[in-house]
């Protein structure tokens, strides 16, 4: 075993007497070491009830044979880090976390990992340290929410706070409405209830196979979350006994057959940051050509919110998904899981149990999957757009661009109600570098979608948009402003034509112009210059890559 190197021989008895100072006993030191990598914390819904599943996990290692260890690793909530300057530091704690799940379990030369996560940037972040050590590991996500109730109306986050904001700005609610909704929304743990970006990787995490089967959807504080997570402490010393580490399970099939999933429920633009990302520490190559190829190879099957009207808890009724897995099966590529049994042998078992959740291939939403990678003159590297939340009369659109550098001088202006039908609202310097730190832009595409302009008006970014997004809502355009992308030298009153059935954004202007603009172009000094986010801005690469730190 791998703990051996740090608890074995002559050398290692200073080693074992701390072990021992821990409580520790002979018996239990002599068995696999199991990290349980915890992301419990007061400060966010999705993982405030993780201690009872921290407990659940500690008794199926016990059980299974193994010793457990529980280490603390951080998480933000970008729900209320979102429009200031916490929103900075979301995605570069991806990078963070990866890197403390790798410290501590390489320090202590644990065998294996029960990684305990839920929201946006943990489960990447975990996921990568799992391909980056490649030791038997898996992953647990803490459930969605339920959704709210207010006057017999299920509510859902972004549609009742974020899209309110806006109904509210344009005289649509009053006040008291605004609250009442604010207090119902959430009405306790777990990630948000939509097919945001947390639910999304929870998805592709048990579509890839490192999840337990049925995973993703078990809501939080049900106790079938519970028992996954006893049967994933259980599970995991199996693992470690048989060396199935986790780049036995995240191969390239494991990675198509997540973006599958992902495309047929329509899920979060993010995973278009975060699956190349993962790949990359896997070793393999997973980008944006990859994502649109089989974009356009699966059609739309579910529509959740913000897309639609149902929510996670309908997507674990109908069977969650296993029964996804099933209604794709011919397009399942065959590989292994930390459940047992291979992803096709769970596919075939799974039963879907609602219809209307789950559609069939013949009523499908949309004959292509969820996202869309555009490219252009505006876009050399590529654009992100959640094609299954955008009106089909905005499928295709030309407009007039309105420029802002930075989210709050957009949202400013949006809730002044400048932005009128007919404009394109560009929010720039937003990127990996330019952020620093790609800020979710939710705030300006709900206040837009709230005021009623979702189908009038666009919004482009080097930045990227929310799980919760939706409408004509373009992201991760790249090269970003920052590093002198087109995007930069866009001015207001030039024209932009989005065409998302021909995968094209560009913008009227000629080669020779762009020549002129660029020249005149100064490069802007970084917004951070001093801690974190300055190393981070430093080492970040393109959208375009998963946003990845370069090698140094």
């Amino acid at each position: 075993m791998r703990s051996d190197e740090s608890k074995l021989g002559l050398e290692r008895t200073p080693s074992r007497a701390l072990l021992y100072a821990t409580g520790l006993t002979r018996s239990s030191i002599a068995k696999p070491f199991i990290g349980i990598a915890d992301s419990t914390t007061d400060l966010i819904p999705g993982h405030v009830q993780m201690d009872r599943l921290v407990r659940m996990a500690e008794r199926g290692i016990f059980a299974g044979g193994g010793t457990a260890f529980r280490f603390g690793i951080p998480g933000i909530c970008d729900g209320i880090a979102m429009g200031h300057t916490g929103m900075f530091y979301s995605l570069p704690s991806r990078e963070l976390i990866a890197d403390m799940v790798e410290d501590i379990t390489q320090a202590h030369r644990l065998d294996g990992l029960v990684l305990l996560t839920n929201c946006d940037k943990i489960t990447p972040g975990m996921l990568m340290a799992a391909a980056r050590l490649d030791i038997p590991c898996i992953v647990v996500t803490a459930g969605p929410m339920h959704t709210g109730m207010l006057r017999g109306r299920r509510l859902g986050f972004v549609r009742d706070t974020f899209e309110a904001v806006g109904r509210r700005s344009a005289g649509l609610i009053d006040d008291r409405e605004l609250e009442e909704l604010t207090e119902a929304a959430c009405p306790g743990c777990g990630s948000c209830q939509g097919l945001y970006t947390a639910n999304t990787m929870a998805c592709c995490t048990e579509a890839m196979g490192m999840s337990l089967a049925g995973c993703a959807t078990a809501l939080a504080g049900f106790a079938k979350k519970e028992r996954i997570a006893y049967a994933s402490g259980e599970r995991i010393v199996t693992l470690v006994k048989k060396n199935v580490t986790a780049r036995k399970i995240m191969t390239r099939a494991a990675f198509e057959n997540a973006i599958l999933v992902d495309m047929a429920l329509g899920g979060s633009s993010n995973t278009a940051l975060h699956l190349p990302a993962i790949a990359h520490e896997a070793g393999i190559k997973i980008d944006l050509a990859t994502l649109g190829r089989i974009a356009k190879s699966v059609p739309h099957i579910a529509k959740l919110e913000p897309a639609g009207d149902q929510f996670m808890e309908d997507l674990e009724y109908a069977g969650g998904i296993p029964a996804v897995l099933n209604r794709l099966i011919a397009r399942v590529k065959d590989n292994p899981t930390v459940t047992g049994p291979s992803i096709r042998k769970i596919a075939a078992k799974a039963e879907i149990t609602d219809e209307d959740v789950i559609r069939p291939f013949e009523r499908a939403y949309f004959h292509e999957g969820g996202l869309a990678v555009l490219k252009g003159n505006l876009a050399p590297d590529g654009a992100v757009v959640k094609q299954s939340g955008v009106p089909a009369s905005m499928m295709k659109f030309t407009g007039k661009a309105v420029c802002f550098d930075g989210e709050q001088a957009a949202m400013k202006e949006i809730l002044a109600g400048k932005v009128k039908a007919g404009m394109v609202v560009i929010v720039r310097y937003c990127g990996p570098k330019g952020g620093p730190g790609m800020p979710e832009m939710l705030s300006p595409t709900s206040a837009i979608v709230g005021m009623g302009l979702a189908d009038q008006c666009a919004l482009l970014t080097d930045g990227r948009f929310s799980g919760g997004t939706r409408g004509p809502c373009i992201g991760h355009i790249s090269p970003e402003a920052a590093e002198g992308g087109p995007i930069a030298f866009v001015r207001d009153g030039d024209m932009i034509t989005i065409d998302i059935p021909k995968r094209r954004l560009d913008v009227a202007l000629s080669a020779a112009e762009f020549k002129k603009r660029r020249l005149k172009w100064k490069k802007p000094e970084p917004r951070i210059k001093t801690g974190y986010l300055a190393r981070y801005a430093y080492l970040v690469t393109s959208a375009s890559t998963g946003a990845v730190f370069k090698t140094v």
